[in-house]
């Protein structure tokens, strides 16, 4: 692809990106994006042939951010480390709403084929999942059981991130015990009490 192209590819995903922030996954349609980049309404089509492959190149920049931010926990302790990933999930999907909500609705993504001109979504949400595994192991002893209990966490991290976006967990246990809350949910997967400080 031509450097010119390239701009355009990425001027467009930036206007996905923009969109979805702004206003959901349900807004990002190739015609607002053309709108928003400046360019014919055809022009996304070149790039993104179908829906499914521009929403998966617009979620694949929530996921490298979200990698980025997994990546600055300095924490060399693998419990303190899964600790501050979760809260880095929790702030993410509080601050990036849109996205977030969007990074996971693989019905709506292209997950497993080649998007045109890009690599596979799933070239950026493994070593997100495969991360997390590895310092579950870490955390538990137990090599062969850490993808399943990383699963079971991220799932959990996922339910409470959608229950923190609700208000449900202030209706819940009331204002200020997000800490104590992520604590149990670690332990819970982790086992002992330690948890999140």
């Amino acid at each position: 692809m031509s450097d010119a192209g390239e701009s355009l590819r990425e001027r467009l995903v930036d206007a996905g990106v923009e969109l979805v922030l702004a206003e959901g996954s349900g807004a990002v349609g190739l015609r607002e994006i053309a709108r928003r980049a400046g360019v014919s309404h055809g022009a996304p089509r070149r790039y993104f042939p179908t829906h499914r492959e521009l929403l998966s190149a617009v979620a694949r920049r929530g996921f490298a951010e979200l990698g980025a931010r997994f990546a600055g926990v300095a924490a060399a302790d693998p419990r303190e480390r899964v600790a501050g990933i979760a809260r880095e999930y929790l702030r993410f999907a509080e601050e990036r709403r849109g996205m977030y909500e969007l990074m996971f609705r693989h019905d709506l993504l292209n997950g497993d084929g080649q998007e045109a001109d890009g690599p596979r979504l799933r070239e950026e949400t493994g070593p997100l999942f495969a991360g997390m595994a590895h310092l579950v192991g870490e955390c538990t002893g137990d090599a062969e059981r850490a993808p399943v209990v990383a699963a079971a966490l991220w799932a959990n991290l996922h339910g409470l991130a959608q229950l923190q976006g609700w208000g449900s967990t202030r209706l819940m246990l009331g204002e200020g015990r997000e800490e104590e809350l992520l604590a149990a949910v670690l332990a819970a997967h982790l086992g002992g009490a330690g948890g999140a400080r």
